[in-house]
């Protein structure tokens, strides 16, 4: 299992992601925009990030370009990621941190595997993701 940060931005992830890049010496990998997604965005948007990583030496976090029906405020900028390959263990894993909290997008199966989106009973927002 691993756990890292998942940055949210109001579609100028790239300018960020560039800017992290150079400051930290990092590259920026596996850039995903939301082109040919299944998801229900504007044409205007499709250009965005709907995934990326930034990597170097002592650096690794991912981000995205939040959709336009997610607003974003001070606060739910950032989750925790929990990718594992167990999906009984996702599955548990997303029903216990949801349990008290709200789910945003329920853990079902996706084009890339099993996924789920919530904030937990302290606030704290978490993607559990398990790869097919």
């Amino acid at each position: 299992m691993k756990i890292q940060a998942y940055l949210a931005f109001n579609g100028n992830c790239q300018e960020a992601l560039n800017f992290y890049a150079n400051l930290f010496n990092a590259e920026i990998k596996n850039k995903q925009t939301y082109e040919d997604k299944k998801i229900d965005v504007p044409s205007s948007f499709r250009q965005k990030l709907q995934h990326a990583e930034l990597k170097g030496k002592g650096v690794h976090f991912m981000a995205y370009d939040a959709s336009p029906d997610t607003p974003l405020n001070n606060g739910n900028q950032i989750n925790m990621s929990v990718d594992t390959n167990d999906l009984d263990e996702g599955k548990q894993l997303f029903k216990d941190l949801s349990s008290g909290g709200q789910v945003h997008h329920e853990f079902r199966e996706r084009e890339w595997g099993h996924f789920g989106r919530c904030t937990d009973r302290f606030g704290i927002g978490w993607m559990v993701n398990v790869d097919k």
